[in-house]
């Protein structure tokens, strides 16, 4: 009996992080987020009938590449954007970025166009432009992401795109035992947002949503560490009202999960966009702290993830 439930054991942690692998893996820049909304579908299809509460799932015609899970009576929704940054092909071998990538020369970057697969490497001329570097010319609007190198440790999770598959990994292991709620998935975070809009006026018109936590991951700073716990943004380039982020404290504080409190001035989210709104939705920014942002090696502590996971389960059940 005790080998055999050690072996369940040791394959229970090994497939801990596989739907994080997946996730990551899956090729979604901004403005290219369709292939990840078909895993997500696929995904949730399949997964749907084992969650405390099967939910409702939106999209289609009117929601363009964005997906929304409605469970039970909901009050609260999370949003957790899926695209990432990137490159998009320009003339000859230029490329101009998705967002605000930030990476090595010599990285590799990955995409497809219709004469096939393209692995090829990033370079930078001595203005700093962007090109890359490819034995043939690579279609003009191709979409180039970095090469994913999952790598995990006892302690940590490194890899490209940790922004915002953790999040969106996050989203899922909520759904499991999620009663009352609205997960919504949204699109373009990364280079300027745009869906947020349409998607909060949604929610809002069809189940009086007003307050949303935000799944998405922040920064390692000289005020936010590895494995200290998930942190509690109480600001960044846009200012949550103060009465709903002591909520989130309070049941933070209650439950006695590790947190910490980010206070930064720079770096926006889907948050920014309901703040913008002309909706009245409070939001608050929930997320693990991550070393390397936009760069090919973004790393999260896994008691960081744990503590993500914990809270919003929690928080969801509260709020």
């Amino acid at each position: 009996m005790s080998t055999r439930k050690s072996l369940k054991n040791t394959k229970k942690h090994k497939d801990e992080f596989h739907l994080l692998k997946q996730l990551c893996e899956i090729h979604a820049p901004s403005g290219q987020e369709v292939s990840l909304k078909e895993f997500l579908l696929k995904y949730i299809k399949k997964e749907k009938k084992h969650w405390l509460t099967e939910p409702e799932i939106i999209e289609g015609e009117g929601f363009q590449d964005c997906l929304i899970l409605k469970f039970g009576k909901p009050r609260t929704a999370i949003f957790a954007h899926m695209d990432t940054v990137g490159f998009t092909v320009r003339y000859f071998n230029q490329l101009a970025s998705i967002g605000s990538p930030d990476a090595e020369a010599g990285t590799k970057l990955v995409g497809h166009d219709s004469l096939g697969p393209i692995e090829c490497e990033l370079e930078y001329d001595r203005e700093d432009h962007s090109f890359y570097q490819f034995g043939r010319a690579i279609e003009r609007g191709t979409t180039l992401t970095y090469k994913i190198d999952f790598r995990e440790t006892k302690e940590f999770i490194q890899t490209p795109y940790l922004d915002n598959r953790l999040g969106i990994y996050n989203a899922l292991k909520v759904a499991e035992t999620l009663k009352d709620g609205v997960i919504v998935f949204s699109c373009w975070e990364e280079h300027g947002g745009g869906s947020v809009g349409y998607l909060s006026n949604y929610i809002h018109n069809k189940w009086k949503i007003k307050q949303a936590l935000i799944s998405d991951i922040t920064w390692v700073s000289d005020g936010v560490e590895h494995g200290k716990g998930v942190a509690i943004s109480l600001r960044d380039r846009n200012i949550p009202r103060r009465s709903f982020v002591d909520k989130i404290l309070s049941i933070a504080l209650k439950s006695k999960i590790p947190f910490q409190l980010e206070v930064e001035g720079s770096g926006s989210s889907d948050g920014g966009e309901l703040q913008r709104g002309a909706l009245p939705m409070d939001w608050c920014f929930v997320g693990a702290p991550e070393y390397g942002a936009h760069t090919p090696h973004e790393k999260v502590h896994k008691d960081d993830i744990e503590s993500m996971i914990a809270l919003y389960k929690i928080a969801m059940k509260v709020l």
